[in-house]
């Protein structure tokens, strides 16, 4: 009981035939293969997109990520000075 067995899915397919028809079913298949294809060839031309921009940045000397230029430190201080070899005594 919750199976379906051959003669279901026979049936099935018939009523779905004779609710579209033919021809409206192989267009609307047709339609989703478009759709299809060009989903994949619009993802294809964003990654051609990225390598070029990665390719420009690299022949320019460019780092390929952008550099952090976010506040660490305060202004006053920006860097410690280096430790020295003598120690006070």
């Amino acid at each position: 009981m919750g199976g379906f067995s051959l003669i279901h899915w026979l049936i099935l397919g018939i009523v779905i035939l004779l609710l579209f028809g033919g021809n409206r079913f192989s267009a609307m298949m047709s339609d989703v293969a478009k759709g299809l294809k060009s989903f994949k060839q619009g993802l294809s031309e964003d990654d051609e997109e990225q390598k070029r921009k990665a390719e420009e940045a690299r022949r320019l000397g460019s780092p390929e990520r952008p550099i952090d230029v976010s506040p660490n430190r305060s202004a006053a201080d920006p860097v410690a000075p280096p430790p020295s070899d003598h120690t006070p005594r």
